[in-house]
């Protein structure tokens, strides 16, 4: 059994402690805007925040994550408004398949809380999910407007 802290909400699951974080809020919490891409912590699709640090929740076991606050792109907007990240992203049209978008956006949002106002150097080193859909240029102009909100 495990007790997790999921958008701010407690919930019990009853999984392996080894099980991999992403499996869990999918599966067992049912919350799939977290996606499966890579299964090894490359392409950043399955990115959650844990205590605020944005995190690979296709590697990360869920007994690690027991006790900490963990956020999914459902907790990201408070009271029914978007998170400034998310409105960018539709602002900018950066999405095109969408797929890695809910990773990304997770990533951008723990990169701004660390650097509130990044260089296009810190995107680079900060922002390492891999978008197969060639949106990069409008995911660094998202990031820049954000951070300006």
């Amino acid at each position: 059994m495990a007790r997790l802290i999921v958008n701010g909400k407690s919930v019990e699951v009853t999984v392996n402690p080894s099980t991999p974080l992403l499996w869990v809020i999918r599966e067992q919490v049912g919350l799939t805007g977290t996606k499966y891409g890579c299964g090894v912590a490359q392409c950043g699709s399955c990115t959650v925040h844990l205590d605020g640090a944005a995190v690979r929740s296709c590697v990360m076991p869920v007994a690690a994550a027991e006790g900490k606050q963990i956020t999914t792109i459902e907790g990201l907007a408070a009271g029914g408004v978007l998170h400034k990240v998310q409105k960018a992203w539709v602002e900018y049209e950066v999405p095109q398949c969408g797929y890695c978008q809910a990773g990304m956006i997770m990533a951008v949002a723990a990169l701004l809380k660390d650097k509130p106002k990044p260089t296009d150097a810190d995107i680079d080193a900060g922002i390492t999910n891999i978008c197969r859909c060639g949106t990069f240029q409008q995911v660094r102009e998202a990031i820049h407007a954000a951070a300006k909100a």
